[in-house]
């Protein structure tokens, strides 16, 4: 055994034996350091479904060991295997697989009998979880290397053919920047070499032995691990020389069918991109949920990443209306909200429009707060003329520093950025979240959503924000209701991309809900049905839809005092009805006024008695 390194162990599942094993100094076909199974190791009898197909070099490698009689029934344990002679592995993954028959991380599996992982004895080892990483290669000057180089030698590399030989693993991110300002000062802008510096640090100095590695080729996303450290190697044409040995899965999955999530973060373009944040989904990939949750419970512990990609892939749900939602929003019948809660899941957005009183804001608030489950979910903003995407995402502030009392300008977060970070948090991710935005036609849409109206339509896509220059994508669980005004034409349309990217619902007097709302809310409140009769002979006299007046006027406690229904009459309906016929001089009193349609509505005195 080298010097260098301890004895490593590693128990198999629930509380089984130990087997041993040591790090070697020699490297395997791919650069990764060989690892050894020392003899009489025990070895899982069965393996998991998914091992055959996702590591089948693994599975193949167990096979023959088993076919050869290296490894046997075991004497010492019963139902295990056990190895007969040393094995020697090209990596401590592989190590770890063809003894517990499904895909591992050596790197962490493989314990001192005190309980360090192995990867803490590395030289130059970045501290720090392991992390997931994307590293592009399907397009490097033109050629495919995942297909021609990563994929069958089991690397991966990126392009760095000015960097200057030897320039080491352990250089800070400032001597890393001043070496590529003098190595590509006259071929890459300043941006560009800030870029470059950003994933040369990432995969030199961040990488380590044990990150998962994704890559994207032909439509395929590929799976890794990273076996070893950074090299500098001169490849055909000069291309790709900076590398690490990687062990690829043997298999790749359809990007079309990979979480929306992950597509977000997959769609940045940069050519190393950290994808931590969604490891889990990565890490259920190809994999079952009993397949999970058998070796979740294998594992003992509950941050395995079995349990997040269980909890990762678990769907995000908005609940069942119920009775007594339709019964709080007095809703006219049941699947009615059953169909709002459908349009919301398909495009995420919706908008109520109608003329004003039919109580668009209100049911939005409701029904936002229903389905995110509570009002901490729920976000109201209002637009306006003057509303822009810096009030509404991001933007340049005057802000006072609270130690010098300074004032400078810094970025600041809108209420859209501020949602969508609250949403996209760990443990909030299969909660919904509501924005729901008042009069969302008031204001210039195109200018206040800028470039953010793409993501309302490609919700699996990110963007690089304008002021920050961060990657942004909209949460799968973020929801947005708007409300639109239709009496003042003047605001009254929207262009078609709004219309493409939102679905909506109209909130008419002439249309349930709204028709019937004012009678539910007086049979509610045990009160006379008279209000609800003058505002149907009302809205009967106005010929035009956008002008017919909404319930919501005449559904206050006010109205109903001593003279109210007279007072809110001639100071909110009648001057409506006012400005609608602005210079067509209509006698608006003799024609909505309460007499006029207490009149209309109240049979004559002689008139023969309804039929019984």
């Amino acid at each position: 055994m080298t010097e260098a390194y301890p004895e490593f162990q590693l128990r198999l599942p629930r509380g089984g034996p130990i087997a041993r094993g040591e790090l070697l100094e020699d490297k395997g076909t791919n650069g990764s350091q060989k690892f050894l199974v020392r003899t009489g190791s025990p070895a899982r009898r069965d393996v998991v479904p998914s091992f055959q197909v996702h590591m089948s070099s693994s599975h193949g490698l167990r096979e023959q060991l088993i076919a050869d009689g290296r490894i046997t029934e075991s004497s010492s344990w019963p139902d295990y295997l056990e190895t007969t002679k040393d094995i020697t592995c090209n990596s401590p993954s592989a190590a770890a697989e063809i003894l517990l028959g499904r895909s591992a991380n050596g790197w962490l599996e493989w314990k001192t009998a005190e309980g360090h992982p192995l990867a803490d004895f590395l030289q130059t080892q970045p501290q720090g979880a392991n992390r997931t990483w994307l590293v592009r290669g399907s397009n490097v000057a033109g050629f495919d290397l995942v297909q021609r180089l990563w994929l069958p030698k089991d690397l991966v590399s990126i392009a760095a053919t000015r960097l200057r030989d030897d320039i080491g693993h352990d250089l800070t991110k400032d001597q890393l920047r001043t070496l590529v300002d003098e190595d590509y000062e006259s071929t890459l802008t300043y941006g560009q070499r800030l870029t470059l510096v950003d994933e040369l640090h990432a995969f030199l100095s961040k990488m380590k032995p044990g990150d998962t590695v994704c890559t994207i080729s032909n439509g395929v996303l590929y799976v890794g691990e990273v076996t070893g450290k950074a090299s500098q190697v001169t490849s055909d044409g000069g291309r790709s020389n900076l590398q690490r040995p990687a062990e690829w899965q043997s298999v790749g999955y359809p990007y079309d069918e990979l979480p929306e999530e992950l597509q977000q973060k997959l769609s940045i373009q940069q050519d190393v991109v950290d994808l931590t944040t969604v490891a889990a989904l990565v890490a259920g990939l190809g994999r079952s949920d009993q397949e999970l949750a058998e070796e979740a419970k294998e594992s003992g512990s509950e941050s395995s990443m079995d349990v997040a990609a269980l909890v990762a892939r678990r769907e995000l749900e908005l609940p069942e209306p119920t009775l007594g939602l339709a019964n709080d929003v007095l809703a006219h019948d049941i699947e009615w909200l059953r169909e709002v809660r459908d349009l919301l899941w398909d495009d995420r957005q919706l908008i109520f429009y109608g003329p004003p009183g039919t109580g668009k804001t209100y049911l939005a608030l409701k029904l936002a707060e229903f389905f995110g489950g509570g009002p901490e979910q729920v976000k109201l903003v209002q637009f306006h003329p003057s509303y822009a995407y810096e009030d509404f995402f991001e933007g340049f502030r005057p802000q006072e520093d609270s130690k010098t009392r300074e004032v400078a300008f810094r970025i600041t977060a809108g209420p859209l950025r501020e949602l969508a970070d609250i949403a996209s948090r760990e443990g909030n991710r299969h909660v919904p979240h509501f924005l729901v935005i008042d009069e969302i036609n008031r204001a210039n849409l195109a200018k206040v959503f800028g470039e953010l109206y793409f993501l309302l339509e490609y919700r699996n896509k990110s963007v690089r924000l304008t002021y920050s220059g961060d990657n942004f994508a909209l949460p799968p669980n973020l929801f947005v209701i708007g409300t639109m005004n239709t009496a003042d034409r003047s605001i009254a349309l929207v262009d078609a991309a709004m219309r493409r990217r939102f679905s909506f619902v109209e909130l008419s007097p002439r249309l349930e809900p709204t028709s019937g709302l004012l009678r539910r809310w007086l049979a509610h409140e045990g009160r006379d049905a008279e209000p609800a009769d003058l505002l149907d002979a009302l809205n009967a006299r106005i010929t035009d839809p956008d002008f017919r007046v909404g319930p919501s006027y005449l559904m206050k406690r006010s109205v109903y005092r001593d003279g109210g229904l007279e007072r809110t009459w001639r100071t909110k309906v009648l001057p409506l009805l006012e400005e609608h016929h602005y210079g067509e001089d209509v006698n608006i009193e003799r024609r909505y006024g309460l007499h006029a349609l207490r009149s209309a509505i109240t049979p004559p005195p002689d008139a023969d008695p309804a039929p019984s």
